[in-house]
């Protein structure tokens, strides 16, 4: 299978990838693969738009949430370390939100949508866990037949 990354046309800082990408507006997420956009996406997220969304505006990002959550594979991945966020050291980016509320927040959408929360730690590292787990998700699909890689 031909590997392309497919980038959403809204997607304001698009990541870079060593691979071909294609951008196109996509339903649901900002990163999908050509020919699997209604199976696979990521959702990209620094720590102030995750806090923004997910504390102060839930009911749009809820409706993103359901069209996730049909898909095969979906996660969303923030650009922030658990650690140093659960510590208070991103206070900025928190706006006067308590980081266990964040905590909260990310299980509850792993736990009703389905959608795990990927704390990467940086845009560094979610840069190559999103081209990892768009790559995996191929693999799998493309050894759907075979047992052994389940």
């Amino acid at each position: 299978m031909d590997f392309r990354i497919v980038i959403d046309s809204r997607e304001q800082e698009p990541y870079t990838f060593a691979c071909e990408v294609v951008k196109a507006k996509l339903d649901a997420g900002d990163y999908s693969v050509v020919g699997c956009e209604q199976r696979v996406a990521v959702e990209r997220k620094s720590l102030r738009d995750f806090v923004g969304t997910v504390i102060h505006d839930f009911d749009r990002f809820a409706r993103e949430l359901a069209k996730l959550s049909a898909m095969e594979a979906a996660c969303i991945v923030v650009e922030a370390d658990l650690t140093a966020v659960l510590c208070g050291l991103h206070h900025d980016a928190l706006r006067a939100v308590a980081p266990q509320s964040l905590l909260g927040s990310s299980t509850y959408i792993g736990i009703k949508y389905r959608v795990p929360v990927y704390w990467c730690g940086s845009r560094p590292a979610a840069v190559r866990f999103t081209d990892a787990y768009l790559r995996s998700f191929v693999r799998v699909i493309s050894n759907a037949g075979d047992l052994h890689h389940e």
